[in-house]
């Protein structure tokens, strides 16, 4: 009987120790939804037969018997999640996240669950070696006593009915990821010091597994996250509709920015999931850890044909006079490499960089207790080197000022000499509707006249701007056939549209810009159309002040005719003044509108 009460004390039952838990199983499923615990204490029981032990005997055995029970079920647990026989078995049923049970029903796994349950294995080591000095002490006794039982296993009766607990809450709810941190967390705060160490062994099994994830984002990059536990998860493709109002321009940018996967991830590839994201770590901080690990994307997958520029030394880089002579040619401006084809992550990201923001995440995995305020300051010092090397690669080496200041030059008018210029010469062409099929062939004449006379070859950003006409112009990959059909269908609505194209048609002219690796960032389909809607408003003021000071123009000329002819015949000269006196209501209208617009251009331009 004596090795039957060990081997109980194991979870192996007997003739002595009977096991009642089939019978309590069976309506475990109800459970699941976390009602009550009608039927989650021990299943272990002694045999009714046994009429030569006390009451008192029997209840203190049938408490020590009860260890057994739960490190049975806590080593059934550790056994299921540290089983990973379904690597083999998934190929079979092609399902990434699922594991495979004895049973062949599929189980969901869990990196965070796996990770609890190696803590939980150590804690039963060393009940079992506990229980394997019980046995010496009871047989090296000539006269073996309970107490011996009760003193060598007293501090477990505190530690397996808790754990059991958390592990069939854990297995009722499928708890995982940042979910069951949160659960380990709340349960370390208790008032039994040896429960309270052993959770917190358990927590810190499970944020093992966190920093991992951390340094595969923060230092590589990568989201490692087979079982969608982690808080950093990928973006739900949605609003595919909203893409139905962009242009084909932000469709010819969706398809260079495919081939770019660290952009596409940058604006839509991730996000924080607050289903995941532990309690105890702040969203402020989530929201650094997403940004470093985009940043890090970025830097180590740059586009193989980017053009960038030479760095130069940081000190200088940092004032705002050198990052602008990086476009007036100054002394100390970027010089343009050629054509970096061979870039590397190493140049964007030195190796050292990554080297540190590993020992920084390594000192905190190593620590026996996860101190938030070393974490948080951990991660800003990680989102400041990330920063630091994006805003060198986009700032500095992409040259994201000279952008800036091309996109004020032509889509705010900034270049007023140019446009003016442009309008002077494609006045007479916008005098008449535009046709359907030459509309932006047109329009390309006087633009790239107005280029020649306006604008030198230090402009090297003129080469990134093309003219369009978006409801006219034609692609060049279109046929014949279809051009033919595009004619017969409209000359249906050419009568009802003819004055709605003299009026409107020439209001839609746009302007595209060519953006290279990695200045996507920035400028995004969304950002571009709302430049060209700026652009497009701002071309038609210049348009309406042109024609105004035409019209005044015009007015002059007639008047100082009719001023001549007055001074020669004074007599007959009625007619003249009267038609004087007439056009002056129209002189005032005129100022009005011209003062208007005129403002108009200082407010949206200044």
């Amino acid at each position: 009987m004596l090795h039957e009460f060990l081997l109980a004390l194991l979870g192996f039952t007997g003739d002595f120790v009977l096991d009642n838990s089939s019978a309590r199983r069976r309506p475990e499923p109800a459970e699941a939804g976390g009602a009550g615990d009608g039927d989650v204490g021990p299943a272990f029981r002694l045999a009714p037969d046994l009429t030569f032990l006390q009451p008192s005997e029997r209840s203190a055995i049938e408490r020590l018997i009860s260890l057994g029970f739960y490190y049975r079920e806590l080593n059934r647990f550790a056994t299921e999640s540290r089983d990973l026989s379904w690597i083999q078995s998934s190929v079979e049923v092609s399902s990434p996240n699922a594991d495979i049970t004895l049973n062949g029903k599929v189980r969901k796994g869990s990196a965070y669950r796996r990770a609890i349950a190696n803590g939980i294995a150590e804690i039963l080591s060393v009940y079992r070696s506990a229980v394997l000095q019980v046995e010496q002490n009871l047989l090296s006794d000539p006269l073996p006593i309970l107490a011996t039982v009760t003193h060598g296993l007293n501090k477990f009766e505190v530690l397996l009915p808790p754990l059991y607990e958390l592990v069939m809450e854990i297995e009722q709810k499928d708890i995982k990821g940042g979910q069951l941190l949160n659960l380990l967390h709340k349960r370390c705060h208790c008032g039994v010091p040896e429960l309270q160490s052993c959770i917190q062994r358990l927590l810190w099994h499970g944020h093992q597994v966190m920093f991992n994830q951390l340094t595969s984002w923060m230092v590589y990059g990568i989201l490692q996250d087979q079982y969608h536990e982690f808080f950093i998860r990928r973006q739900v493709d949605r609003d595919e509709g909203n893409e139905s109002a962009q242009s084909d321009v932000a469709d010819k940018f969706a398809q260079k920015l495919a081939k770019d996967t660290s952009l596409t991830s940058w604006h839509s590839g991730f996000h924080v999931s607050l289903d995941m994201l532990p309690e105890y770590i702040h969203m402020r901080v989530a929201e650094s850890i997403l940004f470093a690990g985009k940043a890090i994307r970025v830097l180590r997958n740059p586009s193989p044909g980017a053009t960038l520029l030479e760095p130069t030394n940081q000190s200088q880089t940092l004032k705002g006079s050198h990052r602008m002579q990086s476009f007036t040619g100054g002394p100390g401006a970027l010089k343009e490499l050629p054509n970096f084809s061979n870039i590397s992550a190493e140049e964007l990201l030195p190796q050292a960089e990554a080297d540190k923001v590993d020992a920084m995440l390594k000192q905190l995995k190593h620590a026996s207790e996860f101190h938030k305020r070393l974490f948080e300051s951990a991660v800003s010092s990680i989102r400041t080197i990330a920063a630091n090397h994006l805003w060198q690669l986009v700032v500095v080496r992409a040259d994201l000022n000279g952008h800036l200041k091309a996109l004020k030059d032509y889509f705010l008018l900034a270049k007023g000499d140019f446009f003016q210029c442009f309008l002077e010469e494609s006045r007479q062409l916008m005098r008449l509707p535009p046709r359907q099929s030459t509309a932006e062939a047109d329009l390309i004449v006087p633009f790239q006249l107005a280029a020649l006379k306006t604008i030198g070859d230090e402009d090297k950003y003129f080469t990134r701007v093309s003219l369009r006409m978006p409801l006219f112009g034609m692609k060049s990959s279109t046929s014949q056939k279809d051009l033919q059909k595009s004619n017969t269908s409209d000359l249906s609505l050419q009568g009802k549209a003819s004055s709605e194209l003299a009026l409107d048609g020439w209001h839609s002219i746009a302007l595209e810009y060519s953006v290279d690796w990695p200045l996507q960032l920035f400028f995004t389909p969304d950002v571009l159309s709302k430049y060209r809607k700026v652009f497009q408003y701002l071309i038609r003021l210049k348009r309406t002040q042109m024609e105004l000071e035409k019209s005044w123009t015009a007015v002059m000329h007639q008047d100082h005719v009719d001023f001549s002819d007055y001074c020669k015949d004074r007599k007959n000269s009625s007619a003249t003044q009267l038609r004087r006196l007439r056009t002056k209501p129209f002189w005032r209208v005129r100022e009005h509108m011209a003062f208007l617009i005129r403002n108009l251009q200082f407010y949206i331009q200044g």
